[in-house]
């Protein structure tokens, strides 16, 4: 039986998702997660090892400890594992990306760096140290232009500032969410880059021997143009002409050879304006939350069981892309967003949702009771709503109809505060 390592982070969305296809692959799972060893019989899985994923160094020496025996792959399920598995797979001699490519696609103001050197469309950007006034940049910055956390993924972190007032608000903001979400926050400093304008999409894909297949485009149908970041729907197949479709997948495939990337999942997200396609950021994951369900229909398995293929050697024949075509030819996702940051206290309207033509499921994730903030802040979603249609547009319409019948129940954190701001003046 083969033995997969796999990295499970406290609050993933896609933990069972991987141990369910784990099991229909009958691959044994072994698991270490960053939190207390005690909750991974939660999952019926043998709790081995509770690590800081964002101690790779010293994260790896307890894992190479704990194993008791080999394993066939080290696979992380979100963003925060991808480096600690490049590492473990670099120190067991398994086939994986490169660590210093993973670290360097993870580093938005590294791969800035490396997108500029190697002759891709690119913002002018500025590295804005910590504890440097982001007043000295203004003489070189032209308006708009987005301030960035490093390494945090999503839009977590991620502010639009228009004026010079706004930039110094934004600064003070974005270095308080790394600072509590990074413990490496004092070194990194932030990235500050032009506002790039144009649609916004999004390539899952799957690199083998670095060579590139794609999965899925996806189209982002509600603007990104801040000042936060929150993204909602994704629909598939693209609207975008094939010429623009085909160009994106080819920048995207550079950019991965230029870094270094040679195997495993892919997703990049893109904008594109009249002067081309410009690349925002590359991940050696898969696409984050749940949205990789949205992609079944057209696989033939879950997102999930194809990586784990991959990653053990398993014939992929079954689980190559068809294009979606016919009845059910579209399929979309809403990551529902956070209307405003408080407590969450459950929703109304489900039976309502689940009802509109063509959707095929209304998962909540957020938990009654749970702190709930949207971006910049907030790294989660209420839920996903999923459909499938005959074409993109009907998919689209599906998914707001859908969101609409939803009624949130989020209450502030300090009731009586906030009625006192109400009744102020």
């Amino acid at each position: 039986m083969k033995r997969v390592l796999l990295l499970l982070p406290t609050a993933g969305y896609r933990n069972d998702d991987f141990v369910a296809a784990a099991r229909t692959l009958g691959v044994e799972i072994l698991a270490a997660a960053d939190y207390c060893h005690r909750l991974a019989p939660s999952w019926g899985l043998p709790p081995i090892m509770a690590l800081h994923f964002d101690q790779p160094e010293q994260a790896v020496e307890i894992v190479l400890r704990s194993l008791g025996g080999g394993v066939d792959a080290v696979l992380a399920v979100d963003d925060a594992g991808v480096e600690l598995a490049a590492v473990l797979c670099e120190r067991l001699g398994l086939p994986a990306n490169p660590t210093d490519a993973v670290r360097q696609v993870r580093d938005k103001l590294a791969f800035r760096r490396l997108l500029q050197q190697r002759g891709f469309l690119c913002p002018e950007f500025r590295h804005l140290a910590s504890g440097e006034d982001p007043g000295k940049l203004l003489a070189n910055l032209k308006f708009p232009v987005v301030v960035k956390a490093r390494r945090l993924s999503g839009s977590r972190g991620v502010i639009r500032a228009d004026d010079s007032a706004a930039l110094v608000r934004a600064v003070d903001r974005v270095r308080a969410i790394q600072s509590q979400a990074d413990r490496d926050a004092q070194q990194l400093g932030l990235i500050i880059e032009d506002f790039i304008p144009g649609r916004e999409y999004a390539l899952e894909g799957s690199l083998e021997r670095g060579e590139l297949t794609t999965l899925a485009l996806f189209d982002k149908p509600d603007p990104l143009d801040g000042p936060y970041f929150e993204e909602t729907l994704y629909v598939t197949p693209s609207r975008l002409g094939a010429e623009l479709q085909d160009g994106i997948h080819r920048t995207v495939a550079r950019a991965c050879r230029v870094a270094g990337l040679v195997t495993g999942p892919v997703h990049a997200e893109v904008r594109v304006n009249a002067n081309g396609i410009w690349l925002l950021e590359i991940a050696a994951r898969s696409i984050g939350g749940l949205c990789g369900r949205v992609l079944t229909h057209c696989l033939g398995m879950s997102l999930e069981e194809r990586i784990l293929r991959q990653s053990v050697g398993k014939p992929l024949a079954e689980a190559e892309p068809r294009a979606l075509a016919g009845e059910g030819g579209a399929a979309g996702v809403m990551m529902i967003p956070i209307p405003q940051r408080g407590i969450y206290h459950g929703v109304e309207g489900l039976a309502a949702a689940q009802s509109v033509p063509g959707v095929t499921g209304v998962t909540m994730t957020a938990q009654v009771g749970q702190i709930v903030a949207p971006p910049p802040d907030g790294a989660s979603y209420l839920g996903f709503i999923f459909v499938r249609a005959f074409d993109p547009a009907q998919a689209e319409v599906a998914l707001r109809i859908a969101h609409r019948s939803l009624n949130f129940d989020i209450r502030p954190q300090y009731p009586a505060v906030a009625a006192h701001e109400v009744e102020m003046p």
